[in-house]
């Protein structure tokens, strides 16, 4: 499954072959392979390539700033470029090392970035990989260590010092005051955004998260926004090489992003209706191993458990809104407001 328009693969070659033969970057540049992998183009494309060059050979990652489809109203590219050079440099979140950034879209027709290609593999999202794929076909020793160190990656990131790091680009202060108010405030224009059509959990959720929203008594934190297992390339043996996607980091509690990475394993299992692996832990172990990393207990996270799945349904609703304009679901489908998240949603709320 490929977004609509895909790039013809000879002419996208040369392009990127003339940007990187460039003098000040890789001087006789020649592609030797370059591959899209599957399902790219929801939130930004992604090409893999294998390049020879006047110094040697290195295996890259390109990546380009939404072209065919927003799936966040605010695509924050140069954001995320300038954050994950930041946390390459000085911290030790592991993450991509950027080569380069390209601001001008006339070469692929947006913004891109240049990284180096980190080996391992990635828990995928399809199939879901409780339901399958090479996640399903490891030992149960291996999907604990996988779980476990990418919580620690979590939690180190949330111990950074966001402030001597410069990192105050991340805020957004036209959706609000930094915290809560402003995550709420965001997402209620997301909610509004995504999807023309009805939205009743959506909305509920909303409405509750709005009438329960907790105190927020701790200093914000750097937060990664998509931190989950998903987003993470795993050497053999679970140990993770690589921490992805930083679109939408920003700054909050850290029961936040602790909420969000259950959450997801939690749809990609019981919202799937499927049981969960043999080896990834309940939600109540990971919260006390969190817990014990960050050195204090985890608050509200009831109420943190709905913010997260309010805000992957309002994800959801964009993405069935693209398969909508793209002709993969018909204009009448109740798919962007009736699909496995949005039912694990009401589940939720409904034992509140």
């Amino acid at each position: 499954m490929v977004v609509p328009a895909p790039r013809d693969p000879d002419l996208t070659r040369d392009i990127l072959t003339r940007w990187l033969a460039d003098p000040a970057r890789l001087p006789g540049a020649r592609i030797t392979d370059l591959k899209t992998p599957e399902f790219t183009g929801f939130s930004s494309e992604i090409f893999m390539l294998d390049v020879e060059h006047d110094g040697g050979a290195e295996a890259l990652a390109v990546r380009v700033a939404p072209l065919h489809y927003q799936v966040f109203p605010e695509p924050r590219f140069a954001e995320q470029y300038r954050l994950m050079r930041i946390l390459d440099d000085q911290t030790d979140i592991p993450v991509p090392p950027v080569r380069w950034y390209e601001p001008d879209p006339g070469p692929l027709g947006a913004a891109f970035l240049v990284m180096r290609r980190i080996d391992g593999r990635v828990p995928p999202d399809a199939p879901p990989y409780h339901t399958g794929g090479w996640v399903t076909e490891i030992e149960p020793s291996e999907r604990a260590a996988m779980w476990w160190s990418g919580l620690d990656i979590v939690a180190r990131l949330h111990k950074i010092d966001a402030d001597a790091l410069d990192l105050g680009f991340l805020d957004q202060p036209h959706w609000g005051k930094l915290g809560l108010e402003q995550r709420l405030g965001y997402y209620e224009h997301y909610m509004n955004w995504a999807y023309p059509g009805p939205k009743p959990t959506a909305t509920r959720a909303l409405a509750w998260l709005k009438e329960h929203r907790p105190d927020e008594p701790n200093d914000p934190v750097l937060l990664w926004g998509d931190a989950r297992i998903g987003n993470m390339i795993f050497a053999p043996g679970g140990t993770p090489r690589a921490a992805l996607d930083w679109e939408t980091a920003t700054f909050g509690q850290a029961e936040e992003d602790l909420a969000w990475y259950v959450f997801l394993d939690r749809h990609h299992s019981e919202g799937l209706e499927v049981p969960p692996l043999e080896g990834f832990p309940p939600a109540a172990e990971t919260i006390a191993r969190y817990e014990e990393l960050a050195g204090r207990p985890m608050r509200h996270m009831g109420w943190y458990e709905v913010l997260s799945a309010f805000k992957f349904t309002v994800i959801m609703s964009r993405i069935s809104q693209a398969m909508i304009e793209w002709g993969w679901l018909e204009p009448d489908s109740d798919f962007p407001y009736n699909n496995n998240c949005s039912r694990l949603t009401d589940v939720i709320l409904e034992g509140l």
